[in-house]
Formats: C-alpha cells, sequence, structure tokens
C-alpha cells in the first residue's frame, strides 16, 4: 500500500528514533516536489503507516508549528481512509 505523507512529518520522523523495518519504508520513499515542499510516497502495510502516525503524535502539541500540525493531520487523514 503507498501513501504520500507531507514533508514536514517525513522530516519529523526522519530525525527520530525508528524501527529499522520503519526506517527502511522512508528510506526507499519517493520524493515528489509539491510547491514549495514534497511529500513522499511511502510503501508499506497499514500497520507500518499507523507506526508512523503513532510516532508523529508529539506534532500535534503546543510546541509544533502550525505547518507541523497541519502536515501530521494530512498524513492521519490519508492512513485513515486506509480502513
Amino acid at each position: 500500500m503507498t501513501l504520500d505523507m507531507p514533508g514536514k512529518a517525513a522530516d519529523f520522523l526522519r530525525a527520530t528514533e525508528l524501527e529499522p523495518a520503519e526506517r527502511a519504508a522512508l528510506d526507499q520513499g519517493q520524493a515528489v516536489r509539491r510547491g514549495t515542499g514534497y511529500t513522499l510516497r511511502v510503501t508499506g502495510l497499514p500497520a507500518l503507516h499507523r507506526q508512523l502516525l503513532d510516532r508523529c503524535q508529539s506534532l500535534d502539541g503546543a510546541g509544533a508549528i502550525p505547518a507541523q500540525r497541519k502536515a501530521r493531520r494530512e498524513y492521519e487523514n490519508r492512513v485513515n481512509t486506509l480502513g
């Protein structure tokens, strides 16, 4: 299953401690330019996308900038459509 992850979420995840399967999925993702930013096409099972989304939870906190919160919400909406 391939899903587009906002670049702000991908950048955050690259700077965090990940499991080997999660790191491999990010490393194998294909970056697609979108205006001034990008999205990362990540291929993996729905469970992998849910794990990555769980690791992004801190982007929804008080210390996050609005663009990071929006990126996490967009990724959450995409993951939730997986069922």
